[in-house]
Protein backbone atom coordinates (compact mmCIF):
# COMPACT_ATOMS: atom_id res chain seq x y z
CA UNK A 1 0.00 0.00 0.00
CA UNK A 2 1.02 3.42 -0.75
CA UNK A 3 1.67 5.76 2.03
CA UNK A 4 2.13 9.13 0.81
CA UNK A 5 -1.36 11.46 1.73
CA UNK A 6 -2.20 15.25 1.40
CA UNK A 7 -3.63 17.10 3.81
CA UNK A 8 -6.86 19.18 3.47
CA UNK A 9 -6.66 21.43 0.64
CA UNK A 10 -9.11 23.47 2.02
CA UNK A 11 -7.42 24.07 5.15
CA UNK A 12 -3.96 25.13 3.43
CA UNK A 13 -4.11 27.87 0.86
CA UNK A 14 -0.67 27.83 0.20
CA UNK A 15 -1.23 23.75 -1.34
CA UNK A 16 -4.35 24.76 -3.10
CA UNK A 17 -2.42 27.17 -4.39
CA UNK A 18 0.73 25.37 -5.95
CA UNK A 19 -2.06 22.72 -7.44
CA UNK A 20 -3.71 24.72 -9.51
CA UNK A 21 -1.68 24.76 -11.98
CA UNK A 22 -1.93 20.96 -12.40
CA UNK A 23 -6.17 22.01 -13.05
CA UNK A 24 -7.15 21.26 -16.58
CA UNK A 25 -10.50 23.51 -15.64
CA UNK A 26 -10.25 26.78 -15.21
CA UNK A 27 -13.72 29.40 -14.00
CA UNK A 28 -16.09 29.22 -16.19
CA UNK A 29 -15.23 25.54 -18.24
CA UNK A 30 -16.19 22.83 -19.02
CA UNK A 31 -15.18 18.98 -19.28
CA UNK A 32 -16.71 17.07 -20.99
CA UNK A 33 -16.66 12.71 -21.08
CA UNK A 34 -16.37 11.75 -24.66
CA UNK A 35 -16.85 8.29 -23.90
CA UNK A 36 -20.03 7.91 -21.56
CA UNK A 37 -21.26 11.55 -21.92
CA UNK A 38 -20.41 12.91 -18.11
CA UNK A 39 -20.16 16.25 -17.72
CA UNK A 40 -17.59 18.81 -15.30
CA UNK A 41 -17.82 21.95 -14.74
CA UNK A 42 -15.79 24.95 -12.48
CA UNK A 43 -19.25 26.49 -11.96
CA UNK A 44 -20.66 28.28 -9.05
CA UNK A 45 -23.80 26.61 -8.61
CA UNK A 46 -26.15 29.74 -8.50
CA UNK A 47 -24.88 31.32 -11.51
CA UNK A 48 -28.02 29.93 -14.16
CA UNK A 49 -26.52 31.72 -16.99
CA UNK A 50 -23.35 29.43 -16.89
CA UNK A 51 -25.30 26.55 -15.93
CA UNK A 52 -27.45 26.52 -19.21
CA UNK A 53 -24.39 26.32 -20.82
CA UNK A 54 -23.90 23.15 -19.37
CA UNK A 55 -27.27 21.75 -19.74
CA UNK A 56 -28.66 22.73 -22.57
CA UNK A 57 -32.11 21.60 -23.11
CA UNK A 58 -30.94 18.08 -20.36
CA UNK A 59 -33.39 17.85 -17.96
CA UNK A 60 -32.45 15.14 -14.99
CA UNK A 61 -34.59 12.84 -12.92
CA UNK A 62 -31.97 12.78 -9.95
CA UNK A 63 -29.92 15.52 -7.58
CA UNK A 64 -27.52 14.58 -5.30
CA UNK A 65 -26.29 17.66 -3.58
CA UNK A 66 -23.60 17.89 -0.46
CA UNK A 67 -23.24 21.60 -0.21
CA UNK A 68 -20.70 23.12 2.43
CA UNK A 69 -23.34 23.59 5.23
CA UNK A 70 -19.37 23.43 7.38
CA UNK A 71 -19.50 27.13 6.55
CA UNK A 72 -22.22 27.68 9.24
CA UNK A 73 -20.66 25.75 11.40
CA UNK A 74 -16.88 26.91 11.52
CA UNK A 75 -18.68 30.26 11.98
CA UNK A 76 -17.74 31.29 8.24
CA UNK A 77 -21.32 31.86 6.86
CA UNK A 78 -24.19 33.37 8.88
CA UNK A 79 -26.95 31.03 8.70
CA UNK A 80 -29.56 33.46 7.21
CA UNK A 81 -27.15 34.09 4.10
CA UNK A 82 -26.07 30.47 3.89
CA UNK A 83 -30.34 29.61 3.45
CA UNK A 84 -30.32 32.42 1.24
CA UNK A 85 -27.37 31.18 -1.26
CA UNK A 86 -28.72 27.91 -0.59
CA UNK A 87 -32.46 28.98 -1.70
CA UNK A 88 -30.69 30.06 -5.61
CA UNK A 89 -28.99 26.47 -6.14
CA UNK A 90 -32.54 25.19 -5.21
CA UNK A 91 -34.46 26.78 -7.33
CA UNK A 92 -31.38 26.29 -9.99
CA UNK A 93 -31.69 22.49 -9.62
CA UNK A 94 -35.52 22.59 -10.43
CA UNK A 95 -35.19 24.51 -13.47
CA UNK A 96 -33.36 21.62 -14.48
CA UNK A 97 -35.05 18.64 -13.45
CA UNK A 98 -37.61 17.00 -14.92
CA UNK A 99 -41.57 17.32 -13.79
CA UNK A 100 -40.94 13.73 -11.88
CA UNK A 101 -37.78 13.94 -10.18
CA UNK A 102 -36.10 13.23 -6.97
CA UNK A 103 -33.81 15.84 -4.76
CA UNK A 104 -31.51 14.48 -2.29
CA UNK A 105 -29.52 16.80 0.14
CA UNK A 106 -26.66 15.90 2.98
CA UNK A 107 -26.87 18.76 5.56
CA UNK A 108 -25.27 18.85 8.80
CA UNK A 109 -26.54 19.94 11.90
CA UNK A 110 -23.93 21.74 14.18
CA UNK A 111 -25.23 20.58 17.72
CA UNK A 112 -22.98 23.17 19.11
CA UNK A 113 -24.83 26.02 17.67
CA UNK A 114 -28.70 25.53 18.09
CA UNK A 115 -28.30 22.76 15.00
CA UNK A 116 -27.78 24.87 12.75
CA UNK A 117 -27.85 25.78 9.79
CA UNK A 118 -30.52 22.34 9.73
CA UNK A 119 -33.76 24.03 11.44
CA UNK A 120 -33.17 27.18 9.00
CA UNK A 121 -32.86 24.83 5.97
CA UNK A 122 -35.91 22.91 6.47
CA UNK A 123 -37.78 25.80 6.70
CA UNK A 124 -36.71 27.31 3.29
CA UNK A 125 -37.36 23.92 1.52
CA UNK A 126 -40.96 24.23 3.30
CA UNK A 127 -41.62 27.02 1.12
CA UNK A 128 -40.30 25.70 -1.93
CA UNK A 129 -41.93 23.48 -4.51
CA UNK A 130 -40.39 20.46 -3.30
CA UNK A 131 -42.25 17.51 -1.46
CA UNK A 132 -40.61 16.35 1.53
CA UNK A 133 -40.60 12.49 1.61
CA UNK A 134 -37.99 11.28 4.49
CA UNK A 135 -35.29 12.28 6.79
CA UNK A 136 -32.96 9.62 6.33
CA UNK A 137 -29.64 9.23 9.39
CA UNK A 138 -26.76 7.70 8.11
CA UNK A 139 -25.01 6.35 11.26
CA UNK A 140 -21.36 6.67 11.34
CA UNK A 141 -18.75 4.02 12.94
CA UNK A 142 -16.68 6.15 14.29
CA UNK A 143 -17.74 9.92 15.68
CA UNK A 144 -16.01 13.03 17.14
CA UNK A 145 -15.23 12.06 20.42
CA UNK A 146 -16.10 14.25 23.41
CA UNK A 147 -16.11 13.56 27.56
CA UNK A 148 -19.23 16.29 28.17
CA UNK A 149 -21.80 15.44 25.65
CA UNK A 150 -22.88 12.46 23.24
CA UNK A 151 -20.69 11.72 20.50
CA UNK A 152 -21.81 12.53 17.48
CA UNK A 153 -22.18 9.63 14.74
CA UNK A 154 -24.83 10.74 12.59
CA UNK A 155 -25.11 12.24 8.60
CA UNK A 156 -28.92 13.79 7.90
CA UNK A 157 -30.02 13.04 4.64
CA UNK A 158 -33.26 15.12 3.43
CA UNK A 159 -34.94 13.41 0.58
CA UNK A 160 -37.51 15.13 -1.52
CA UNK A 161 -39.64 14.76 -4.40
CA UNK A 162 -41.16 16.92 -7.16
CA UNK A 163 -44.39 14.79 -9.39
CA UNK A 164 -44.68 11.36 -8.91
CA UNK A 165 -40.72 10.16 -9.83
CA UNK A 166 -39.84 6.46 -9.49
CA UNK A 167 -38.72 4.12 -6.61
CA UNK A 168 -37.49 0.98 -7.30
CA UNK A 169 -38.47 -0.70 -4.26
CA UNK A 170 -35.82 -4.11 -5.49
CA UNK A 171 -33.23 -1.50 -4.70
CA UNK A 172 -33.67 -1.06 -0.29
CA UNK A 173 -33.04 -4.17 0.63
CA UNK A 174 -29.05 -3.95 2.55
CA UNK A 175 -26.93 -6.54 2.78
CA UNK A 176 -27.87 -7.45 6.16
CA UNK A 177 -29.85 -10.30 6.71
CA UNK A 178 -32.89 -11.55 8.41
CA UNK A 179 -31.98 -13.50 11.25
CA UNK A 180 -34.79 -12.94 14.00
CA UNK A 181 -38.72 -14.17 12.86
CA UNK A 182 -41.22 -11.30 13.03
CA UNK A 183 -44.93 -11.43 13.77
CA UNK A 184 -47.20 -14.52 12.90
CA UNK A 185 -50.30 -13.89 9.90
CA UNK A 186 -52.78 -16.30 8.78
CA UNK A 187 -52.88 -16.43 4.95
CA UNK A 188 -55.84 -18.52 2.74
CA UNK A 189 -55.89 -20.37 6.61
CA UNK A 190 -52.13 -20.79 6.59
CA UNK A 191 -50.20 -19.65 9.53
CA UNK A 192 -46.88 -18.18 8.17
CA UNK A 193 -44.13 -16.17 10.03
CA UNK A 194 -42.68 -12.83 8.25
CA UNK A 195 -39.69 -14.56 6.62
CA UNK A 196 -42.00 -16.60 4.84
CA UNK A 197 -44.10 -13.62 3.16
CA UNK A 198 -41.32 -11.55 3.15
CA UNK A 199 -39.41 -10.30 -0.47
CA UNK A 200 -36.24 -10.79 0.78
CA UNK A 201 -33.90 -12.67 2.64
CA UNK A 202 -32.39 -9.31 3.96
CA UNK A 203 -33.10 -6.25 5.72
CA UNK A 204 -34.84 -3.53 4.00
CA UNK A 205 -33.63 -0.37 4.60
CA UNK A 206 -35.35 2.40 6.58
CA UNK A 207 -34.46 5.96 7.23
CA UNK A 208 -31.55 5.10 9.69
CA UNK A 209 -28.79 3.45 7.57
CA UNK A 210 -26.37 1.44 9.76
CA UNK A 211 -25.16 -0.54 6.89
CA UNK A 212 -22.69 1.46 5.51
CA UNK A 213 -19.36 2.41 6.56
CA UNK A 214 -17.96 6.20 6.25
CA UNK A 215 -15.08 6.98 4.21
CA UNK A 216 -11.57 6.84 6.27
CA UNK A 217 -7.78 6.26 5.02
CA UNK A 218 -7.81 2.67 4.39
CA UNK A 219 -10.46 2.50 2.44
CA UNK A 220 -9.97 1.88 -1.54
CA UNK A 221 -12.39 4.60 -1.94
CA UNK A 222 -10.72 7.23 0.15
CA UNK A 223 -9.63 10.56 -1.54
CA UNK A 224 -7.15 12.27 0.29
CA UNK A 225 -7.11 15.87 0.63
CA UNK A 226 -11.08 16.18 0.87
CA UNK A 227 -13.20 16.47 3.58
CA UNK A 228 -16.92 15.41 4.16
CA UNK A 229 -16.46 12.51 1.90
CA UNK A 230 -19.80 10.83 1.08
CA UNK A 231 -19.48 6.67 1.00
CA UNK A 232 -20.08 5.24 -2.40
CA UNK A 233 -22.26 2.98 -1.36
CA UNK A 234 -24.93 5.99 -0.22
CA UNK A 235 -25.04 7.63 -3.31
CA UNK A 236 -25.01 3.80 -5.05
CA UNK A 237 -28.25 3.19 -3.19
CA UNK A 238 -29.51 6.40 -3.67
CA UNK A 239 -29.32 6.30 -7.57
CA UNK A 240 -30.41 2.91 -8.29
CA UNK A 241 -33.84 4.02 -6.16
CA UNK A 242 -34.51 7.20 -7.67
CA UNK A 243 -32.90 6.62 -11.60
CA UNK A 244 -32.92 4.10 -14.28
CA UNK A 245 -30.18 3.14 -16.65
CA UNK A 246 -29.08 6.06 -18.58
CA UNK A 247 -31.24 8.55 -16.91
CA UNK A 248 -29.52 12.42 -15.89
CA UNK A 249 -28.04 12.77 -12.45
CA UNK A 250 -26.46 15.96 -11.40
CA UNK A 251 -24.74 16.87 -8.49
CA UNK A 252 -23.55 20.68 -7.60
CA UNK A 253 -20.80 20.16 -5.10
CA UNK A 254 -18.60 17.18 -7.01
CA UNK A 255 -15.85 17.87 -4.14
CA UNK A 256 -14.47 14.18 -4.37
CA UNK A 257 -16.45 13.12 -7.23
CA UNK A 258 -18.39 10.58 -5.77
CA UNK A 259 -21.83 11.30 -7.18
CA UNK A 260 -19.66 11.14 -10.66
CA UNK A 261 -17.98 7.67 -10.22
CA UNK A 262 -21.38 5.83 -8.76
CA UNK A 263 -23.03 7.09 -11.88
CA UNK A 264 -20.61 5.69 -13.85
CA UNK A 265 -20.69 2.53 -12.18
CA UNK A 266 -24.13 2.38 -12.43
CA UNK A 267 -24.49 3.30 -16.33
CA UNK A 268 -26.14 6.72 -15.48
CA UNK A 269 -24.91 9.99 -16.78
CA UNK A 270 -23.74 12.62 -14.61
CA UNK A 271 -22.92 16.06 -14.90
CA UNK A 272 -21.65 17.44 -11.78
CA UNK A 273 -20.30 21.04 -10.92
CA UNK A 274 -17.73 22.69 -8.53
CA UNK A 275 -16.38 26.17 -7.96
CA UNK A 276 -13.16 25.35 -7.29
CA UNK A 277 -11.10 23.71 -9.90
CA UNK A 278 -8.99 21.38 -7.43
CA UNK A 279 -12.47 19.02 -7.04
CA UNK A 280 -12.91 19.65 -10.33
CA UNK A 281 -9.77 17.94 -11.65
CA UNK A 282 -9.97 15.29 -8.56
CA UNK A 283 -13.58 14.13 -9.71
CA UNK A 284 -12.61 13.81 -13.81
CA UNK A 285 -9.03 11.84 -12.41
CA UNK A 286 -11.24 9.48 -9.88
CA UNK A 287 -13.07 8.63 -13.27
CA UNK A 288 -10.38 8.26 -14.79
CA UNK A 289 -8.12 6.26 -12.44
CA UNK A 290 -11.87 3.80 -12.09
CA UNK A 291 -11.41 3.37 -16.09
CA UNK A 292 -7.75 2.26 -16.46
CA UNK A 293 -7.52 0.82 -12.74
CA UNK A 294 -10.68 -0.47 -11.32
CA UNK A 295 -10.01 1.52 -7.82
CA UNK A 296 -12.45 3.56 -6.42
CA UNK A 297 -10.05 6.00 -4.65
CA UNK A 298 -6.03 6.27 -3.71
CA UNK A 299 -6.72 4.83 -0.29
CA UNK A 300 -3.92 6.30 1.15
CA UNK A 301 -2.31 8.23 -1.53
CA UNK A 302 -3.53 10.97 -3.42
CA UNK A 303 -4.46 12.00 -6.93
CA UNK A 304 -1.66 14.52 -7.22
CA UNK A 305 1.01 11.41 -6.67
CA UNK A 306 2.87 11.77 -10.52
CA UNK A 307 2.95 15.97 -10.40
CA UNK A 308 4.30 15.95 -6.59
CA UNK A 309 7.49 12.86 -7.65
CA UNK A 310 8.16 15.66 -10.52
CA UNK A 311 7.58 18.80 -8.57
CA UNK A 312 10.67 19.72 -5.55
CA UNK A 313 8.56 22.73 -4.64
CA UNK A 314 5.66 21.06 -3.56
CA UNK A 315 7.80 18.19 -1.87
CA UNK A 316 9.74 20.87 -0.09
CA UNK A 317 6.84 22.26 1.17
CA UNK A 318 4.82 18.87 2.25
CA UNK A 319 8.05 17.70 3.98
CA UNK A 320 8.59 21.02 6.12
CA UNK A 321 5.11 21.83 6.65
CA UNK A 322 3.86 18.34 7.46
CA UNK A 323 6.60 15.72 7.29
CA UNK A 324 5.70 14.17 4.64
CA UNK A 325 7.96 13.14 2.17
CA UNK A 326 8.10 11.82 -0.97
CA UNK A 327 10.52 8.90 -0.02
CA UNK A 328 7.87 7.43 2.02
CA UNK A 329 6.26 6.50 -1.61
CA UNK A 330 6.42 2.51 -1.96
CA UNK A 331 4.32 -0.41 -3.72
Amino acid sequence: MKNFPIPRIDKDSILHNMLLKYCRLKEGEIWSDKKNNHKVGCLDSNNLKDLKKMFGRKKAVLAVHDPPYNMVAFQESDVDEFVKWSKIWINNSKHFMEKDSSLYIWLGADQKNNFQPFAEFILMMKDSEFKSRSFITMRNQRGYGTQKNWMSIRQELLYYTIGSPIFNIEHVYTDIPKVVKGYYKEINGKKTENLERSKSKNIRSGNVWIDIQQVFHLMDENVNGCFAQKPLKAIERIINVSSKKNDLVIDFFAHSGTTLLASEILERKCFTIDIDPIYCEITIRRLENYRKYGSLGWQNSNSFEEEIKNDKELQNYLNEKYELSFKEIGD
